[in-house]
């Protein structure tokens, strides 16, 4: 009797309501004396048309036996990654601010929730000028994020996207993106707090520039060093990781010259799977941070593991 009447009492109450908020998007990992900071932007959905060198039917293959569902788009994160190197604090890349829809624009706050302030940052060093690495260089208010940082950016990028001439040729589809990036830079170049650079520079102490062209003319990397520990933050050398590594060839309809950026990808690879580099990327599964390595058919993607900062590894 007492059994059944208290079963009935809580058949009368519902359940909790499902709570939608996922955990703050920062995740830190050592790099040496260097902590690094992973920050979720938030996702856009591509569609699998925008992949290039394979049949439909392959990448869906590719897609399938990562259990990636593609009916609606291949969910892509958007990260940046905030360095403390004891000395600057740095940002590679700042998202998407308002730029691309409401799924973006989330650096800022996790800035903050990982217990930094964006007024705190030193200097934004940005892959390239594509919306979703620079509008987040602006608040909602259409002013510096970063008052005191200087936003770094590889000369070819400057002289391409803040162009007005090549904007005004560029096919109609293509001239918001170079209308955000002028928007963007405005208030820093005016601020006389935009610097460019040539690869192979070197930024300041552990700090160095890899050049990565082909996504765009002057699309950047940079390569962080602490003693023996590199890691390398390499922008948007990969869209999909369950079909880039494996098949390099693969480019992207965005790449403006998709040659280019396939023989980069290729030495990238190459390059960081011998060298033991850890890599962050910009598109990669978030924190996108891990490494690349060399299998028979390609390469893979290997992801860091969760774990406490230890700056003995």
């Amino acid at each position: 009797m007492a059994l059944g009447l208290a079963l009935s009492t809580l058949s009368l109450h519902a359940a909790p309501p499902a709570q939608k908020i996922q955990v703050p998007g920062y995740y830190r990992h050592a790099n040496g004396s260097f902590e690094v900071t992973a920050l979720y932007d938030g996702y856009v959905d591509l569609g699998t048309p925008l992949l290039k060198g394979l049949r439909a039917d392959q990448i869906q293959t590719l897609l399938a036996r990562m259990f990636i569902d593609s009916s609606k788009g291949v969910q892509t994160a958007v990260n940046a990654y905030l360095v403390n190197t004891g000395e600057q604090l740095v940002l590679v890349d700042a998202g998407a601010a308002s730029c691309f829809g409401p799924s973006l624009g989330q650096v800022q706050d996790n800035i903050r929730a990982a217990g930094y302030q964006p007024e705190q940052v030193d200097a934004v060093l940005l892959t390239h000028l594509h919306p979703d690495h620079l509008c987040g260089v602006l608040d909602k208010n259409g002013q510096p994020a970063f008052p005191k940082a200087t936003l770094w950016a590889a000369q070819q990028d400057i002289d391409f996207w803040l162009d007005e001439t090549t904007a005004n040729a560029a096919p109609k589809d293509n001239q918001p993106f170079f209308r955000m990036a002028m928007d963007a830079v405005r208030p820093y170049k005016t601020a006389g707090r935009l610097r460019s650079f040539k690869a192979g520079d070197t930024l300041m102490p552990g700090v160095s520039v890899v050049g990565t062209p082909g996504h765009t003319p002057g699309h950047s990397s940079y390569l962080f060093s602490s003693g023996a520990h590199k890691l390398l933050v390499w922008g948007d050398i990969v869209h999909s990781h369950a079909v880039q590594f494996q098949h390099p060839e693969v480019s992207l309809e965005f790449d403006v010259n998709q040659q280019q950026a396939i023989a980069t990808r290729k030495a990238l690879f190459q390059r960081a799977s011998e060298s033991g580099w850890t890599i962050a990327g910009a598109h990669l599964p978030f924190p996108g941070l891990g490494h690349v390595r060399k299998d028979p058919q390609g390469y893979a993607w290997v992801p860091v593991e969760f774990g406490p900062i230890r700056s003995d590894r």
